[in-house]
């Protein structure tokens, strides 16, 4: 049997297990599984790893996209460069740590999105928005992170700058959702990004993929703004893992 599965905490909201049980049955692979592994701290993984030995794939969801790293051997030059993993690879030469978040992002991003010009703000600066970071990066798209924390750092201001300075939210006008708010099943949470400045300019990508249409996107998309949901990234760093893991 070929073992895969997801760890985070908690995991009633993933999607994971459903979409490689489907993807096995479709593609005749009836010696793989994909189990859901909840853990409810990063201290009890190398106990995991002792107790199914059989593994040799596991995504990595929300906390512990940042907290996983110190129990692997080696990271993807990518994926050192962002700073958290969502995939690690399982061989006998130990544990290796990958970011497929990146790649379906910006894969997404780039179908959605491919020739305007624009700068971006990015809410939150979790580890999801350590991969929405470094795909800007690449596609030279401007940012700021908006975040309760971290406010110390350079390119992070605070939810209060926006409702005070109403020329950042004209200025950037691709507004990315990386915090899980708005996730099931606190459905009618959202940012506290000030809406009466949104309009017609604005496009609105959130990382949160259940609901399909999240409050964010509801309120934003009655304001004239265009609005995308995470779950072709969600699918395209889905594939990625997969390619990775085989």
């Amino acid at each position: 049997m070929r073992k895969y599965g997801l760890i985070g905490y908690p995991l009633t909201h993933s999607f994971s297990k459903k979409y490689f049980t489907e993807k096995f049955e479709r593609e005749g692979l009836a010696d793989s599984h994909y189990e859901l592994y909840e853990l409810p701290s990063i201290e009890s993984f190398p106990e995991l790893l002792e107790k199914e030995p059989g593994l040799l794939g596991l995504n990595v969801t929300i906390p512990y996209k940042v907290q996983v790293i110190p129990y692997l051997k080696s990271l993807d030059p990518a994926c050192e460069a962002i700073g958290a993993v969502n995939c690690i690879k399982i061989t006998p030469g130990g544990l290796t740590g990958f970011n497929t978040d990146y790649i379906g992002f910006k894969n997404s991003l780039e179908n959605w999105l491919p020739h305007l010009e624009l700068k971006a703000l990015i809410l939150g600066t979790g580890g999801a928005s350590r991969a929405v970071v470094q795909a800007l990066q690449d596609l030279s798209i401007p940012y700021l992170r908006v975040s309760r924390n971290d406010l110390d750092k350079m390119d992070v201001i605070s939810y209060g700058d926006l409702l005070d300075k109403r020329e950042i939210l004209e200025e950037y006008t691709l507004i990315i959702n990386t915090t899980p708010l708005g996730t099931f099943p606190n459905i009618e949470s959202m940012p506290a990004i000030p809406i009466e400045y949104i309009n017609d300019q604005h496009k609105v990508y959130d990382l949160v993929y259940n609901p399909e249409q999240t409050f964010l996107m509801r309120s934003l998309e009655a304001r004239g703004a265009v609005v995308k949901n995470g779950l072709e990234m969600l699918h395209l760093q889905a594939e990625a893992a997969w390619d990775i893991w085989n």
